[in-house]
């Protein structure tokens, strides 16, 4: 998983935002199982994915709702 930037961020509209979101929460919710499970090969990944789903909703939220 890679950090998305705020331009890739600001061309999406509101529905893509959401949509995005959904798909790293559940990018994280198996890394998570997985962590548990087993051990993660990039522990990292986790901090990015949380840093990029608050990216993902601060634009949203200074876009309007």
């Amino acid at each position: 998983m890679q950090k998305l930037e705020l331009s890739e961020i600001s061309g999406l509209d509101n529905k893509q935002i959401d949509a995005k979101v959904k798909e790293i929460r559940t990018s994280l919710f198996n890394m998570r199982m997985q962590k548990a499970a087993s051990g993660l090969e990039k522990p990292h990944a986790v901090r990015i994915a949380k840093g990029n789903i608050a990216r993902l909703l601060t634009v949203k939220n200074s876009k309007g709702k």
